[in-house]
């Protein structure tokens, strides 16, 4: 059973738009149907980053970001059966209690059991478990895990195979997850296919590495930023274009490329504009594209409904689909034998207190993922 409160080092954010702190925080026992975890290693997403520019409308503050993360389960509150003190775990985003509707309809990922309060920055009791010099701290993402230890939902825990390196498996967390799955669940890209992958940062690589393990014979690597390239070609990409190379749009170079449009293509960065390009380069009557990235709150997409008429499908997904605590361990087997790649998405490895280091090296485009180790 849970022993009392913890004192360990936190990256808090204590207002939007500042850099983290390195604090020593409390962290509270697990209530009922919580588990607390001892984080060995987290990574940076750029949707820590949005939280932590103000932009997000969710967004609360003082606060401990981090939602890539994995550790060991160091105590279970009550009524806690699914993991127990030792357990090698991944801490979950989207949760997965198994009894909500959405849980159990084949067609979603989006278990709802604590999406209010999770949104509110608190466990699923209202209440938070850090405090830092007096100050309750807000949660974030039902995760937290730019913490030493940190407090999450029982439904919101994968146990993993002891033998994983949790510094590589922490980006199964998100990143790798999300993109791989929205080749494979949610586009579900089929073998000799022609895909086109819009934004190539990790989330747009694990598409690459997704599109290929499903087959595709041809798959076009689109940034801005041509230092990408090489590294996408390395997943598996065939070609790498930059929409500012020409003077048309990116949608009509594409359809020129591929004889009328690709079957598949993602949006992996999270600007509408490009989502817009992303559709209508899909091929008429059968071509389909999967919104990946985040766009900023507010912002709306717009096309032509011919584009939809003629036959193409506009989708999104979250978390790549896959139900969170059934899948995630597979994941994590995928990568034990080989399957998938993961340790090629780590670029830079720093210890906890450099965490501000990483997320400059996100913002600059020389990252694709920096582990943070305790």
């Amino acid at each position: 059973m849970a022993s009392g409160v913890i004192k360990c080092k936190a990256a808090v954010a204590w207002e939007a738009g500042k850099p983290l702190s390195i604090e020593e925080v409390e962290v509270a026992p697990p209530k009922a149907h919580e588990v607390r975890i001892k984080i060995v290693a987290t990574a940076v997403c750029h949707t820590d980053a949005y939280t932590l520019s103000g932009a997000d409308p969710e967004g609360c503050f003082p606060v401990i970001l981090g939602h890539e993360g994995a550790g060991i389960v160091e105590s279970v509150g009550e009524g806690v059966t699914k993991v127990k003190k030792g357990d090698t775990v991944i801490p979950l985003y989207i949760p997965q209690c198994g009894e909500c509707k959405f849980c159990k309809n084949p067609k979603t990922n989006l278990c709802q059991k604590i999406r209010v309060t999770q949104g509110k920055g608190v466990m699923p009791d209202g209440t938070s478990r850090f405090t830092c010099k007096g100050k309750q701290i807000f949660h974030f993402m039902g995760t937290s895990t730019f913490s030493e230890y940190t407090v999450v939902a029982d439904i919101s825990v994968a146990k993993i195979d002891a033998a994983a390196p949790l510094d590589k498996v922490c980006l199964l967390g998100c990143g790798i997850s999300t993109g791989y799955g929205a080749a494979v669940n949610t586009a579900k890209v089929e073998p000799g296919s022609t895909c086109a992958v819009f934004g190539l940062g990790g989330v747009g690589l694990a598409v690459i590495m997704g599109c290929k393990v499903a087959g595709a014979s041809r798959i076009i690597g689109i940034d801005i930023n041509k230092d990408k390239y090489a590294k996408a070609k390395e997943f598996g990409a065939t070609e790498c274009i930059s929409p500012q190379d020409s003077k048309k749009p990116i949608q009509e170079v594409l359809v020129e490329m591929t004889d009328g449009g690709v079957d598949y293509s993602f949006e992996c960065i999270g600007n509408v504009g490009v989502m817009r390009a992303a559709l209508e380069a899909c091929h008429k009557g059968w071509g389909l594209s999967v919104i990946v990235g985040v766009a900023a709150a507010g912002q709306e997409i717009s096309t032509r409904p011919f584009q939809l008429v003629t036959g193409r499908t506009w989708k999104g997904t979250a978390f790549g689909g896959w139900k969170s605590v059934d899948s995630v361990p597979k994941l994590v087997t995928e990568y034990m034998s080989k399957k998938i790649k993961v340790d090629e998405f780590v670029t830079h490895t720093l210890p906890f207190d450099k965490i501000n280091e990483a997320f400059e090296l996100m913002h600059s485009g020389k990252s694709i993922r920096t582990v943070l180790k305790f």
